[in-house]
Parts: structure tokens; C-alpha cells; sequence
């Protein structure tokens, strides 16, 4: 019987995890889920302390700073067939844990959500609109990340050379092997980062960061640019 190991990576998230937490847990079979485990990576807003005194079955580890650190350090020590990669302010929709055990037990390994930002600006409501559509460029964290233990360790997990766009390098991989579907179910995401940087010019730095992927920068390239323009 296929289960679910839920690994969040959070890095400063007490405006979000208690509520993502629940969130979880009121929205799935809990027969489904092996384990929840949130991998903190040096949080100074109390984020570890609010996690702690809920009356929660959560497992918390703490981790180097970095998403692909912190999510290969919850890989490790998950329990669950398959591993599901979630960010702290996305909300996967009612009975997300039902949805990816079935498409598991069709013999589809990994995929993600279709995304929709908490946002009604008619650029983010077009780039929801087609994450329902299977092309790599469609493709994000936000929308979260399933994918069989058997397969992410044939893939070796997700690249900790990279700081940011370690996700994509993942999604990648999947795509080169044809093991990837979307399922048609929508995900809810934090637009914060638009609302922060303005949606015109984060989505310039965005599309920036994919092009010069394409031709080839390296990760500590990716990184700087993000750092200079967008961090």
C-alpha cells in the first residue's frame, strides 16, 4: 500500500506553517500520510517554536540554509513510498493525498498540481490558467513536487549545487525520463513575491533566470543573478 511522506522546507515561515500544518491534516485520509516533517533552515522568526507547541504528530529537523538541502535532508529520514515536496505557502487542494496515490497506482511517478495564485491580477490568473498544460515551462515549485522514493533515488534527489532553481533541475530530470504528469486539481499559492518586487519586473527576473539556464549558466550564476536583483 502506497503512503505519503510530506517534506516542507521552511526557512522563516511563522506567518504560514501553523496554518499549512492544519491545512494538511484537515484535507487528507491520514491513513494515506506515513509522516508530515518540516526541515527549518535557521529560522530567527520563531517559525521552529510554533511548530513545536502544536499538538501535532510533525517532525522537525533542522538543516543547512537551502531548499535542495533541506528537502534531500527529509528525504532521508521519510518512511513513505512517495516523497511529496511542498513550499510553506502553497495549499494543495481537499484530498491531495488520494489524488497522487492514484496516479502512482496508474504508473505515473512523479508530477505536480496545477497552480492559482491568491492573487486576482489577470497576468497571474493566465499563468495559473496554463499550468494545467504539460510543458516544461509551465513548471514551478509552487505547483509542489510528488514523486516515488524508487525514482528520486534512481534521480539522486534534487541537486544541492543549486540555491535557487534546484526544482526545476528536478522537473528536468523527469521530463527527460517521460515521468511526469499534472494533475488537474489546483493548488493554492502565496503571490507574495510579486506583491513585494511588483508582478512586471519579478516576472522579467524569472523569465531572465530560465533563459540563462537554457544557454547554459551555471548555478552559482543562477544564484548571483537572483541574489542581485531579486533576494
Amino acid at each position: 500500500m502506497n503512503n505519503i511522506s510530506i517534506i516542507i522546507p521552511v526557512l522563516n515561515e511563522a506567518d504560514t506553517i501553523k496554518k499549512l500544518l492544519f491545512h494538511l491534516i484537515d484535507n487528507a485520509s491520514l491513513q494515506n500520510i506515513s509522516e508530515i516533517i518540516v526541515v527549518d533552515g535557521g529560522s530567527t522568526d520563531g517559525s521552529q517554536d510554533i511548530i513545536t507547541s502544536l499538538d501535532l504528530n510533525i517532525k522537525l529537523l533542522s538543516s543547512s540554509k537551502g531548499r535542495a538541502r533541506q528537502m534531500n535532508a527529509g528525504a532521508k529520514v521519510a518512511r513513505g513510498s512517495i516523497l511529496y515536496f511542498l513550499h510553506a505557502d502553497s495549499f494543495p487542494p481537499n484530498r491531495y493525498d488520494q489524488f497522487i496515490i492514484n496516479e502512482v497506482n496508474n504508473g505515473n511517478n512523479a508530477g505536480c498540481f496545477r497552480l492559482k495564485f491568491d492573487s486576482n491580477h489577470w497576468w497571474l490568473r493566465l499563468a495559473s490558467w496554463l499550468t494545467q498544460f504539460k510543458w516544461r515551462a509551465c513548471r514551478g515549485g509552487d505547483q509542489s513536487q510528488f514523486i516515488t522514493r524508487a525514482l528520486y533515488n534512481e534521480i539522486g534527489g534534487y541537486d544541492e549545487n543549486y540555491i535557487i532553481y534546484e526544482d526545476n533541475i528536478l522537473i528536468n530530470e523527469l521530463y527527460e525520463r517521460k515521468e511526469f504528469v499534472v494533475i488537474n486539481k489546483k493548488i493554492e499559492t502565496s503571490a507574495r513575491l510579486y506583491r513585494k518586487h511588483g508582478i512586471w519586473k519579478l516576472q522579467y527576473h524569472f523569465w531572465t533566470i530560465y533563459v540563462k539556464k537554457w544557454f547554459g549558466a551555471s548555478a552559482d550564476d543562477l544564484f548571483a543573478y537572483y541574489k542581485k536583483h531579486i533576494c
